[in-house]
């Protein structure tokens, strides 16, 4: 029997930045009309922080991501191409990995579709990392800490981000849908590619472009769709939408994207080297890009851990006094003595912190902000934030620091009605835990980049049904 011919073209559908996120149905129906090879998208990211890999929990909404992977799957399975999910369920820890397989076995039940589902585990073993650590092997990502033991066991979830060999051994095994647990975000677009043998540092550079979407369109956005081609020598990238184009700058620009060097991105076993990489426009909506390539290196995993700090209340208060304002900075140092002092006696110190944030001078950027004291606003957001132990201390704090401030005195204060303005009633809010992230280091001394990521398959809907006919006696 002869061996079909490896493609010179792939195709491949990007439908939204991140499962969930959403996509128009004219966007996608475009896509599928230039007959694509597969349907991937990445679901995860650590931008939203630490709370949902620690809790558990996914950042996107249940509903919205099971409108997007339906489209998805009947998508796929009408047109026998592989579907493919990275880091499920926004963290690709097990919870969010089963809330994922559950949703797609729910749309198999209700849409009487059958596949092969490969489900890839991204979980790393506490003791297994443990061990690493204690050999050194779990390594800093600069300008990170260095790694400790107590951060490992207080970790609630610890996750490897995959790269995309184990998503090519599950194509391999015949995996019509794959659903992943953490993976690299390009490793989803590329896995396909590498299965065919297209070169690494082109696969990889489209996939960086894929992963967002549309956003690397003019106009941007992650909730629209994008397609890529991807050749021997180049790959094109163009938004499906009407109204958008990809320019040579837009995708440039992107390529910056996330980045600490612009021509070399670090990732599992190499280095997407960028200094040959060309950028040319296609045609108006198209851009044609060359010349990446991967540089090989000692293969390293990510590893990802949370752990909890404790609980979190809030207060929003709006400030509209200019002497208030132009002294803002020596009211707060008051009103954190003044917590302080009253708790001195009752409330061990380390139990709780008392935080300010001020928008309208530099409650994005912090101590980092340029333009901090270049003018003096009008108005400042004031955000009264405590971490805490336990839920009720954090309240106590906030309540107390809320309080002070609305009555505290300052110098040119006139009216005594009341410091500050709530838009809302009651003014105090339960966050609830607070996670920070515990382990964001490299594993290095990785031999096999599939040890630690085990593949389930199964038969899911009407395939599942066929086989238990045929054995049973």
């Amino acid at each position: 029997m002869t061996r079909a011919a490896p493609p010179e073209e792939l195709r491949i559908l990007s439908p939204t930045a991140i499962l969930g996120y959403g996509f128009p149905e004219a966007s996608f129906a475009t896509g599928l009309a230039r007959d694509p090879h597969v349907i991937a998208v990445d679901a995860g990211s650590s931008d939203p922080g630490p709370y949902y890999l620690g809790a558990g929990e996914p950042f996107t909404d249940r509903a919205a991501v099971t409108r997007d992977l339906r489209l998805m799957l009947r998508a796929g399975r009408a047109r026998r191409i592989p579907v493919i999910v990275g880091s499920a369920g926004g963290c690709g820890a097990r919870p969010h990995l089963d809330i994922t397989v559950a949703i797609v076995r729910e749309i198999a039940a209700e849409e009487g579709l059958s596949f092969r589902l490969a489900v890839i585990a991204a979980d790393i073993d506490r003791d297994a990392l443990l061990a690493a650590q204690a050999r050194g092997a779990l390594v800093p990502l600069p300008p990170g800490p260095e790694a400790t033991a107590d951060d490992v066991r207080a970790s609630t979830h610890l996750v490897a981000q995959m790269g995309a060999e184990p998503l090519v051994a599950a194509l391999a095994a015949g995996a019509d849908v794959i659903v992943a647990g953490r993976a690299y975000d390009p490793a989803v677009f590329a896995a396909l590619p590498l299965a065919h043998g297209f070169d690494a540092g082109l696969a990889v550079h489209l996939g960086k472009i894929l992963e967002c979407a549309a956003i690397a369109a003019v106009p941007g956005s992650g909730g629209d769709c994008m397609l890529g081609t991807l050749r021997r020598d180049h790959f094109l990238v163009e938004p499906l939408a009407p109204e958008r184009r990809c320019t040579v700058v837009s995708v440039a620009a992107h390529t910056l994207y996330e980045k600490s060097d612009p021509y070399r991105l670090p990732g599992p076993g190499g280095v997407l080297d960028l200094t040959a990489t060309t950028f040319a426009q296609e045609d108006e909506r198209t851009v044609r890009v060359a010349g990446s390539r991967m540089l090989t290196r000692p293969y390293t995993l990510k590893i990802e851990g949370a752990a909890p700090v404790g609980f979190r209340t809030v207060s929003i208060a709006g400030v509209r006094d200019p002497s208030f304002i132009a002294q803002v900075d020596t009211i707060l140092d008051a009103a954190r003595a003044r917590v302080a002092a009253n708790f001195a006696g009752t409330l061990a110190p380390e139990s709780w912190q008392l935080l300010f944030r001020l928008y309208g001078r530099d409650g994005v950027m912090g101590t980092s902000e340029p333009l901090r004291t270049i003018a003096t606003p009008h108005e400042l957001g004031l955000i009264v934030e405590a971490v805490a132990d336990t839920q009720a201390i954090a309240d106590t704090i906030v309540s107390f620091a809320r309080a002070t401030l609305l009555h505290l005195g300052y110098p040119g204060r006139i009216a005594t009605a009341g410091n500050l303005a709530f838009p809302y009633s009651p003014s105090d809010f339960h966050a609830g835990a607070v996670y920070r992230f515990s382990v964001y280091h490299l594993l290095t001394g990785i031999d096999d980049p599939c040890a630690l990521f085990p593949i389930t398959l199964e038969e899911v809907g009407a395939r599942t049904v066929a086989l238990a006919r045929r054995e049973q006696p």
